[in-house]
């Protein structure tokens, strides 16, 4: 499969660009930097625009065969001279960690339009600060430097990276979630994209923790979508954007709370997730595992079903149509406790003693069918839940 290159990789290479054709004063139409992967990006230059004290460029941003939004936009670099205007955020900080006392101040890098400014802290940028990580910052910095070093030019550039589309593209991100406001952000550590989406979605579920622990949280509560927020609105009215969105990695989500540091956490899902949590299945997606009217069945089993309604139960589509033929046979209730028996033990088997797990299993039809007896607790007095009460 073929690699793309990330949004810092584009910067870089923009911003190099942009240097030569400022410090050289001629035009180029390709440019490459070397990533810290140690694969050379190299890439076409476009929209040039020269003046006599800044020079401007853009870089496409290549996202290869794992593409994400902001695939084939434009990350633009404005090199210059003089600073700019004063309401420009300035990035992170001055000094990256690649910085020597030599080069300190030599490059002095701005945000501008599209891109993110942060608002919450647990991201490797300071709040307040905008949304391009060190790693790519540094990166930014050394492309401009071996441009500066190359024709000895010794004194300051002022670099602006800005991307008109960032806007509208980061409302397809994560990063209002996260944080991240007003467009994208300038990431990579190895300035390479490879195509492992899967990985994508983890690192961002690991990031909200990571907030949530940073907010000063000792207790989180996890969904897997949307439907589980719904509901915590519904059912007990507080804010949904207060849980962590896990999707279908509960297991690895449990991993993730332990590394961060939580005490405990409360697993809210629709029993179609959830089920399969009473079989010890921890990845939910059903090109994993889908033997939900299996584990229904079992369920109903030890609740005292008979065979007819076990045929019955495996024959089903939806656990919705399930719960209906159990309510039927004055049996929900029991299996709910059953299969409630059967999620706690999974939880806490995959928890290990390393952090406390609660649980609450709902249905949209049903509503809530059952929760683990220390949930009530523990949902009392989790701290954003508090929050909202005062």
């Amino acid at each position: 499969m073929k690699y793309g290159f990330t949004t810092g990789s584009c910067s870089a290479a923009a911003a190099r660009a942009a240097a030569f054709m400022l410090l050289y004063k001629n035009e180029i139409h390709e440019i490459s930097v070397m990533t810290p992967a140690g694969v050379e990006f190299k890439t076409p230059v476009e929209d040039v625009c020269r003046e006599d004290k800044a020079v401007s460029c853009a870089v496409r941003k290549q996202s290869g065969d794992d593409p994400d939004v902001t695939d084939g936009m434009l990350i633009y670099a404005r090199v210059s001279y003089e600073p700019f205007d004063e309401e420009t955020p300035a990035l992170c900080d001055d000094k990256t960690v690649d910085d020597d006392i030599e080069n300190a101040g030599r490059i002095k890098v701005f945000a501008g339009e599209g891109i993110g400014l942060v608002t919450k802290p647990g991201l490797s940028v300071s709040p307040g600060k905008a949304a391009i990580n060190p790693v790519p910052l540094s990166m930014i910095k050394k492309a401009v430097l071996s441009e500066c070093d190359e024709c000895g030019h010794e004194g300051r550039l002022y670099v602006m990276i800005y991307a008109p589309e960032g806007r509208e593209r980061a409302k397809k991100t994560f990063n209002e979630r996260l944080g991240i406001r007003d467009g994208i952000s300038i990431i990579g550590t190895s300035g390479i994209v490879e195509p492992m989406s899967l990985r994508a979605l983890k690192d961002t579920i690991a990031l909200e923790l990571s907030q949530k622990k940073a907010l000063g949280h000792k207790r989180v509560l996890i969904t897997p979508g949307n439907y589980g927020r719904d509901f915590l609105k519904e059912a007990y009215g507080y804010d949904q954007e207060s849980s962590v969105l896990c999707s279908n990695f509960i297991g690895d989500t449990i991993d993730m709370a332990v590394d961060a540091g939580f005490e405990s956490l409360l697993l809210m899902g629709h029993i179609g997730k959830l089920v399969k949590v009473s079989g010890g299945i921890m990845n939910t997606h059903s090109a994993v595992a889908d033997c939900r009217m299996e584990l229904m069945a079992a369920s109903a089993l030890r609740a005292g079903a008979d065979n007819e309604i076990l045929r019955a139960l495996l024959d089903c589509v939806s656990t919705d149509a399930a719960l209906s033929i159990l309510d039927g046979a004055g049996l929900i209730k029991q299996t709910m406790e059953c299969m409630g028996e059967r999620i706690g033990y999974h939880l806490e088997k995959k928890a290990g003693g390393r952090i406390r797990t609660e649980f609450i299993v709902y249905s949209n039809e049903w509503g809530e069918l059952v929760k683990s007896k220390g949930a009530k607790e523990w949902f009392t007095s989790w701290e954003p839940a508090a929050e909202q009460r005062t």
